[in-house]
């Protein structure tokens, strides 16, 4: 009974994680080498969802890439997050093409997208990544020489805080988590203004994107006027590590 509960609890774990490694853990307990059988059968839905998820309306996002945009870690692509409606890629590739003309040598780094099946599928932790339409993009970063490029302040993008007033009271029963104790192992970058400004305009002027998600703080410091911009709550996680981006 307690191994059943265990396999049931990894078979949830890992659906909810990755969306198709809760199918290759129970492919994989059929075999004695359990850990080899399930990472060769994750690895093949993993390569085949490449293929088959635009017949089902997503599209992958280029992991490695030479283009102006692709997604900030690999550990996306491993866990199968990387995956946006057909509108919503040219939406990204239309605007980090214009920011590579504006800004010479700028990539685009994309977070956390949509898994490849199933609208109405959490993608946890987020609230709302769940039918290819939304997906957030890293910040663009400074340091003491200038643009750095190809990087975030935190390894996967997320959770290096710009600090700023905000109106939220401490709850526990929120998303918002501060992970102060986190903020000292970040590299001392700051924000690059004039990109990220030109990107909040541009994002707000394309008739394709209906809202974008960052903190009240940092679109008055960018001086971003659109309606479009708006804050996203205090019961969700902070946006002043990240633009969320919604058709």
């Amino acid at each position: 009974m307690v191994r059943v509960v265990l396999h049931v609890f990894i078979v949830l774990f890992l659906t909810l994680l990755t969306q198709l490694g809760g199918l290759a853990w129970l492919c994989a307990i059929c075999f004695r080498r359990r850990l080899v059988a399930f990472l060769l059968v994750y690895s093949a839905l993993a390569i085949g969802a490449l293929f088959v998820a635009p017949m089902f309306g997503r599209e992958p996002i280029p992991c490695v890439s030479d283009e102006s945009y692709r997604m900030k870690s690999k550990l996306y692509c491993v866990l199968n997050r990387q995956y946006v409606t057909p509108e919503l890629e040219a939406v990204l590739q239309d605007f980090a093409e214009t920011m590579e003309q504006e800004f010479p040598q700028t990539t685009t780094l994309i977070l956390d997208a949509n898994f490849p099946f199933i609208s109405g599928f959490p993608l946890l932790p987020h609230l709302s990544h769940n039918d290819g339409r939304k997906v957030d993009l890293a910040f663009y970063y400074k340091d003491l020489d200038g643009y750095v490029s190809e990087t975030a302040r935190s390894p996967i993008g997320y959770f290096a805080f710009e600090e700023g007033p905000t109106d939220c009271p401490d709850n526990f029963l929120t998303l918002r988590w501060d992970l102060a104790w986190l903020q000292r192992f970040w590299p001392d970058y700051e924000l690059e203004p004039q990109r990220m400004a030109t990107a909040l305009r541009l994002l707000s002027d394309d008739e394709r994107v209906g809202k974008v998600f960052i903190e009240p703080h940092l679109k008055s410091r960018l001086q971003a006027e659109s309606p479009k911009i708006r804050f996203q709550g205090c019961r969700a996680a902070r946006h002043d590590d990240h633009i969320h981006l919604q058709l």
